[in-house]
C-alpha cells in the first residue's frame, strides 16, 4: 500500500495496485480503468477511489476494475523514476523484459501490470473496455485520445468531449496502443491540468459515463448522470468533434527545451508563431492550426503537438473504405507489400511509392512508423480489431464514425 497526496484536494489517500474491483450480480462486459501510469497524474486515482467506493454490485452487470499504474512514482509525485512507464509497451521491450534478471523500478511495475492484464483477459468475459486516465501539464479542456480504429471512434463519440486521432503515429510504446494491438477497445481520457480540482471532478464524471455507455450500469442507477454529461459539455469549451495530430516537436537527448508561457490545449496558433525555445532558438509553429499538449514540466519527451479538425466527410468515407477492405488494393501498387504473412501491416518503399500521400493511408486505417530513410512500416488497427466482440453493442450499431 502506498500514500498519494493530492495538492488539489489537500488530501492523502492510501491505495494498493488494485484500487477496487466490483463484480456485478449478473454477467456483462468488463471495464478496466488505469490511473497514475504517470506518477504526477494523481487525479484518476482519486476519482477511481471515490467512484468505486460508492458503486454496489447489485447496480452493475459484469466487472469493473480500477488499477494504479506507477506506484513508486505516484508516491514520489513525479512522472517516472527511471523511465516513462507509458512508453515501454512494445513487443520488443516485453521480450527483453521477460529475460531480464535485474529490473528497474518501471520494469518491475510493468511486469506486475502485465500479469494483471493477462489475468483480467483470462478470467473475465467480454466485451472488454480499457480506459487510461491522465492529466496534462498545461491548462486544458478534457479530451479523449485514441488509436484510429472504428471500435474506438464509435465508443468515444458517445462522450461530449473532443477526440484526438493518430497519437500512435507519434508515440512509441503507450499502454493503450499495446492493448489496442490485441484488438480491444481502448481510449485515453485527459481530464485537465495536473493539480486542478476540476481534473478530479471531470474524471469522476467520465468514469460514470463510461460505465453507462459500456452497458455495465443503467443510467437510472447513476443519480447525477445528466449533470456529469452536462459538466463535460461545459468543460470541453465547444471543442467537440474529431481532431488529428499533424506535427510533433520531439525533444532530443540533451536538448534544452522550454515552452513559452501562456499556451493552452486546443488554442489556435498562426504559422510562424513562436511556441518554445530550443537550444536558445525559437521553435515556431509550421501550421495555422491548434496547439496540443504543450509541455510545462521537466520530465517528458514531447514538447508539443499540433492538431487540426477532421471534416465529417472524411470520417464517413474512411468507415466505408475500411468496411470494403479497400486497403487490399494497395499491394497492387509499386513499392507496397505486406510486411508479413499475417497481413496486419504494410511495408512501403519510399523510393517507388513517394506518390502515396499520408492522408490516403489514414483513410484506410494505416498509421506509419519510419523504419529508415527509405522505408515505412504501416500498421492497420482494423485488421487486428476484435470487431465481432462489439458489433452487437448499441453504440457500435448506431454510431456512424
Amino acid at each position: 500500500m502506498i500514500h498519494i497526496y493530492s495538492e488539489a484536494l489537500h488530501k492523502t489517500i492510501s491505495v494498493n495496485r488494485l484500487i477496487g474491483k466490483i463484480e456485478g450480480d449478473s454477467k456483462g462486459p468488463t471495464v478496466v480503468f488505469f490511473s497514475g501510469i504517470h506518477g504526477n497524474e494523481t487525479a484518476g486515482v482519486f476519482a477511481l477511489e471515490e467512484v468505486l467506493g460508492k458503486i454496489k454490485p447489485k447496480e452493475i452487470k459484469g466487472t469493473v476494475c480500477g488499477i494504479s499504474g506507477n506506484l513508486k512514482a505516484l508516491e514520489a509525485n513525479q512522472r517516472y523514476i527511471d523511465k516513462d512507464l507509458n512508453r515501454v509497451w512494445t513487443d520488443q521491450n516485453l521480450e527483453i523484459l521477460e529475460r531480464k534478471k535485474k529490473r528497474s523500478f518501471e520494469e518491475q511495475e510493468q511486469m506486475e501490470l502485465l500479469k494483471i492484464l493477462k489475468n483480467i483477459l483470462d478470467k473475465n468475459t467480454g466485451p472488454f473496455y480499457f480506459i487510461d486516465l491522465h492529466t496534462t501539464s498545461s491548462k486544458s479542456a478534457p479530451f479523449i485520445t485514441i488509436n484510429d480504429a472504428i471500435i474506438n471512434r464509435k465508443f468515444s463519440k458517445q462522450f461530449p468531449v473532443p477526440i484526438v486521432l493518430g497519437i500512435e503515429e507519434y508515440l512509441n510504446g503507450p499502454l493503450l496502443s499495446y492493448i489496442n494491438s490485441m484488438g480491444y477497445m481502448s481510449l485515453g481520457f485527459e481530464s485537465g491540468q495536473h493539480d486542478d480540482v476540476n481534473a478530479i471532478t471531470n474524471s469522476i464524471a467520465f468514469i460514470y459515463l463510461s460505465l453507462v455507455f459500456a452497458n455495465v450500469a443503467d443510467r437510472e442507477n447513476i443519480p447525477n448522470f445528466e449533470e456529469y454529461y452536462d459538466r463535460l459539455i461545459i468543460e470541453s469549451k465547444t471543442n467537440n468533434g474529431f481532431f488529428e495530430i499533424i506535427d510533433l516537436h520531439k525533444i532530443k537527448r540533451r536538448e534544452s527545451f522550454k515552452m513559452l508561457n501562456g499556451f493552452e490545449n486546443f488554442q489556435f496558433v498562426k504559422k510562424h508563431t513562436p511556441l518554445a525555445v530550443s537550444n536558445r532558438k525559437n521553435v515556431e509553429s509550421k501550421h495555422n492550426a491548434q496547439i496540443f499538449m504543450p509541455l510545462y514540466q521537466t520530465q517528458g519527451e514531447e514538447g508539443f503537438f499540433i492538431i487540426r479538425k477532421i471534416k465529417p466527410f472524411f470520417l464517413k468515407l474512411s468507415v466505408i473504405l475500411r468496411k470494403l477492405k479497400a486497403d487490399r488494393l494497395l499491394i497492387l501498387l509499386p513499392g507496397i507489400s505486406w510486411s508479413d504473412s499475417k497481413k496486419q501491416s504494410l511495408l512501403v518503399n519510399l523510393k517507388t511509392a513517394r506518390f502515396m500521400a499520408k492522408p490516403i493511408f489514414h483513410l484506410l486505417g494505416y498509421r506509419n512508423r519510419q523504419l529508415d530513410k527509405t522505408h515505412l512500416k504501416l500498421f492497420n488497427r482494423e485488421r487486428t480489431a476484435k470487431t465481432k466482440m462489439y458489433k452487437n453493442e448499441t453504440w457500435y450499431k448506431h454510431g456512424n464514425s
